[in-house]
């Protein structure tokens, strides 16, 4: 089955892996995700793509267990804050449905899931996090 992402941009499959496409600004050193042009912090037009994340750890989760308005992928799944090994923060699907293994510090892992189907029959793949031993 053919698949897309739920917004271009946003990951990337690498020979490695999936990664987050974020950008660090040349001008202050930050890094920020989304990626973009414009650093958020400084105002410079001098950000570069970095391709992140494979790596993290939990900093705070929860388990979802009634699915959001227009989503039609599996529930329950875990949601959470990521701090990735880059630095960085992120918001973050999580592979955990289990209130219980929702332990700050664990260790996760970059995956790619299917979230839901569009409109051409194609699965919609959004980036998730899983435990990096599971």
């Amino acid at each position: 089955m053919a698949q897309i992402p739920v917004a271009e941009g946003l990951f990337v499959e690498t020979e490695r892996g999936p990664r987050l496409r974020a950008a660090r600004c040349r001008a202050c050193g930050e890094l920020h995700f989304p990626g973009g042009s414009d650093c958020p912090f400084c105002g410079s037009e001098s950000c570069e793509v970095e391709e992140i994340g494979a790596l993290g750890k939990l900093h705070a989760g929860t388990v979802v267990r009634t699915a959001p308005p227009g989503y039609s992928g599996p529930v329950p799944y875990g949601f959470g804050l990521v701090d990735l090994d880059e630095g960085l923060r992120v918001v973050s699907a999580l592979e955990i449905t289990d209130d219980e293994e929702l332990v700050e510090g664990l260790r996760l892992r970059l995956v790619l899931r299917t979230v839901g189907r569009g409109d051409d029959g194609k699965d919609l793949v959004a980036w998730s996090y899983q435990p990096e031993n599971p």
